[in-house]
């Protein structure tokens, strides 16, 4: 990387491009403009009661109890102290939103080149080619901030990694570590965990090459510097890889203590996910081929044609309305592959794919074949399902495989490899010292293979019916006919887009063989490439993500319109929960109104998915009851939604007559059948073996209150002439909660499988729950310690390096 005066003034003219880029392809936002996406709606209701605490008090809660009965704020946009990795990231994030995360994809990328050695127009047409990959572009439009967030840091650190083996040591780790701290701040483990497969792949291949050269002193020094660079870039997010670590225990990422199904048969214990959830995304083999053309398999569930549709057509021959037919028109169900819903291709770009075979005849060495390997390990996995042999072995075996899902998501790495090896191959093509003959063998080959390809694809289509897998369903409601034309449009797109790709290959092609043959020189020849793969990419973009899915601020801040119904229970100022069957367990706007026992997160509480399982789907009343569900959503005789009062609810907490011992999980969720949970409590007393007496005494008299209730602390009143037992309709969570009786310390229990209970001496007493999580002040201590240590290397890092230029420059 050249740091010379006039390397810097690029350098920042090239970083203002990119904010302009970015502002450019998302002007709405300089209209004040936002763009919706419909994940950060669920998110925003799922963070309400959380925002509001901190924006009322200044206090950060860690916990909410709109959502899923109660649950940590962990993953909920927590903020900790002395998180200055998150304060940096602010900084660079500058942008209004989503161009701050497009400026992130293409800054990234250039680094990233830079540290390969790569001229900065050629690193410019990488960014450009990488950042407004379909993909990338299409989870800003949906919502996946956290995804793309962590996807702009990574080109980051694989700079940095590049740097380490280049022998650049204190760049390198200084890179590393900063990026990497930056890729965890962005917390979307999973992108992380997929790119450390890249990571392994390189340094597989840097090791063969080591042995061979026989510079394997190099190789572990690099490799000490770069653990070294990890561990302290872990360490400065120290708190909220803790925090998280814990609660995925707590959550479905979790093991479950249940070996039992919901029917009562045997349960196969896993330590993760379920394969089914973990392959439902799993791309198609050959629907692997919309990295070269977009809409190969029709591209997205709701494909706008205008009237440049058969559906259309056909509709108008019907006597429909040109208005209603071009409303249909404009979200035709084109896609026909494997998974389950698609909102776009992950199309990398025809010129891209094009440009990446050329790459594999030009680049040589290591470079290539970490890039070669890790992609096609990219694309293996991502077929999920489609490929059980690799798929279960990876699950079965591979640490932390069986955490996530969505197994189509790792062709994220395809998605960096492809763009790096394309320029490469240019880099190679501008090379004066290799020879005419040779480039353009190698742009002849890597020209018919790709045409090739294009042309056998043309010539498949006889072999498919285009027919998907909702197709039925669709079928039940458009008929027959409409049907058959929604087929033909299905066709009629894999023909235009095949066509589409191969256009921009010929192109592409030509004006590499002009810049070959030296009829254009080298700036107008990145201009030519730079403007087709801008048309080629942003023209696929713009079908998903464009000016019609901005609005205007306020509806994004507030999502949600409370609705009649909504201000009708509001009017109660109680404290309960709120069930909506319609939107059961997944769906967080009930969350942004009221405390729900739904909610919307990857992972979610394992004793309440148990308990919807077992009981709630099974319409058990007593455990609504027990989590003080108050009001369900209901709809009447004309589908007119109305809050039905459930008058048996339970309340905040009451005294139980009788505890029901069990001995294992699977007894205590089993005894919440047929048990009145006003009376009765179960209580697994294995966990508790201290916890013998099983009666109390309860008068008419006994009251338990609450006075107080704040997300992080609640509390109650008692008054009991015998000593008792109380059950909260609160989440038990073994991690943060303590429970003081008089400002005395006290034990508190999990009952009913998922909430808390307490014995209460008899008399008056003031309860006070506080939720104190210890990693919070357990991690901010580390990351302060590791922030700082990572400030004093950056500051001792780059006064060395000026001191060794100083000390070049002398002699």
């Amino acid at each position: 990387m050249n740091l010379s005066p006039k390397a810097i003034i690029t350098h920042i003219c090239v970083v203002a491009f990119f904010i302009v880029a970015s502002l450019i392809y998302f002007y709405p936002v300089l209209q004040g403009k936002a763009i919706f996406q419909s994940d950060i709606a669920q998110y925003k209701g799922m963070a309400k009661e959380r925002n509001d605490f901190k924006e009322l008090t200044d206090d950060e809660s860690y916990w909410t109890n709109s959502a899923f009965g109660g649950m940590p704020t962990y993953q909920l946009g927590a903020n900790y102290p002395h998180d200055y990795i998150k304060k940096l990231d602010r900084l660079v994030r500058f942008l209004p939103r989503p161009a701050d995360y497009l400026f992130l994809y293409l800054v990234g990328f250039y680094i990233l080149m830079l540290c390969m050695k790569v001229e900065y127009r050629l690193a410019i047409l990488g960014a450009l080619a990488f950042g407004f990959s379909t993909y990338l572009i299409i989870i800003l439009g949906v919502g996946h901030n956290a995804k793309a967030h962590a996807l702009g840091y990574i080109p980051m650190v694989l700079g940095g990694i590049i740097l380490v083996f280049r022998k650049k040591y204190v760049l390198g780790f200084i890179l590393t570590a900063l990026a990497m701290a930056l890729e965890i701040s962005a917390n979307h483990y999973q992108m992380t965990y997929y790119f450390m497969f890249l990571v392994l792949v390189l340094g597989l291949v840097y090791l063969i090459y080591a042995i061979k050269e026989k510079k394997l002193k190099h190789y572990f020094v690099s490799v000490g510097i770069l653990v070294a660079a990890v561990a302290l870039s872990i360490a400065t997010n120290a708190t909220g890889l803790i925090a998280t670590k814990e609660y995925a225990d707590w959550s479905t990422r979790g093991k479950s203590e249940l070996t039992i199904n919901p029917d009562g048969s045997a349960k196969t214990s896993q330590a993760g996910l379920d394969k089914e959830y973990i392959t439902e995304y799993s791309y198609g083999i050959a629907e692997s081929l919309n990295l070269f053309v977009p809409r190969l398999f029709g591209g997205s569930g709701g494909e706008d044609l205008e009237k440049d549709s058969k559906a259309y057509e056909y509709l108008i021959d019907q006597g429909l309305s040109p208005s209603k037919a071009l409303e249909f028109s404009s979200g035709i169900p084109l896609y026909w592959g494997n998974q389950p819903i698609v909102a776009a291709p992950a199309y990398v770009g025809a010129i891209v794919f094009f440009l990446f075979i050329l790459g594999l005849f030009l680049v040589k060495g290591k470079k290539k074949w970490w890039i070669l390997i890790g992609a096609i390990m990219a694309l293996l996995l991502s077929w999920g399902k489609n490929f059980p042999v690799l798929t279960n072995f990876m699950i079965d075996y591979f640490p932390l495989y069986n955490k996530f899902r969505a197994v189509s998501s790792i062709q994220v790495v395809l998605e960096l490899c492809f763009p790096i090896l394309a320029i490469l191959g240019i880099r190679e093509l501008f090379k004066s010292k290799i020879e005419t003959a040779k480039k353009l063998t190698a742009l002849k080959l890597s020209f018919f293979i790709t045409l090739g390809l294009g042309i056998l694809i043309f010539l498949l289509k006889g072999f498919f019916d285009f027919e998907g897998l909702r197709d039925e369903t669709y079928r039940g409601y458009f008929g027959d006919e409409l049907m058959k034309m929604i087929q033909r449009d299905r066709e009629a797109v894999y023909i235009n887009d095949t066509i589409r790709s191969l256009l921009f290959v010929i192109l592409t092609a030509v004006a590499l063989w002009f810049l070959i043959k030296e009829k254009i020189g080298k700036n107008l020849a990145v201009l030519v490439l730079g403007a087709l793969i801008l048309f080629d990419l942003i023209g696929v973009n713009l079908r998903y993500v464009n000016e019609g899915d901005f609005v205007r601020q306020r509806n994004v801040n507030t999502p949600f319109q409370a609705s009649q119904l909504d201000k009708l229970i509001q009017q109660d100022t109680s404290i309960f929960r709120v069930f909506d069957p319609q939107e059961g367990l997944n769906g967080a706007r009930t969350s942004y109104f009221h405390k729900s026992i739904g909610g919307y997160h990857a992972a979610k509480p394992r004793q309440l998915q148990d308990l919807f399982e077992h009981h709630l789907y099974q319409n058990n009343v007593e455990v609504l009851n027990m989590l003080n569900v108050k009001y369900i959503i209901q709809q009447d005789e004309e589908g007119n939604s109305f809050p039905a009062i459930n008058d048996n609810a339970n309340g905040n907490a009451w005294f139980v007559e009788r505890l029901i011992p069990v001995k294992s999980a699977n007894e205590e969720i089993q005894g919440l059948e047929g048990f009145d949970s006003k009376l009765q409590a179960v209580v697994n007393t294995n966990s508790y073996p201290t916890l013998t007496k099983l009666s109390y005494g309860v008068d008419s008299l006994a009251t338990i209150d609450l006075i107080d209730h704040r997300p992080n602390a609640i509390k109650y009143k008692t008054n009991n002439t015998n000593d008792g037992f109380a059950v909260f309709s609160e989440m038990h969570y073994p991690n943060g909660w303590e429970v003081y009786i008089d400002g005395n310390l006290k034990e508190h229990y999990k009952v009913n499988y998922a909430l808390r209970g307490l014995k209460v001496p008899a008399g008056k007493h003031e309860i006070e729950f506080k939720f104190a999580p210890e990693v919070v002040k357990t991690g901010s201590k580390i990351s302060l310690a590791s922030c700082i240590f990572l400030g004093l290397i950056i500051v001792g890092g780059i006064g060395f390096s000026f001191r060794s230029k100083k000390s070049k420059t002398k002699t």
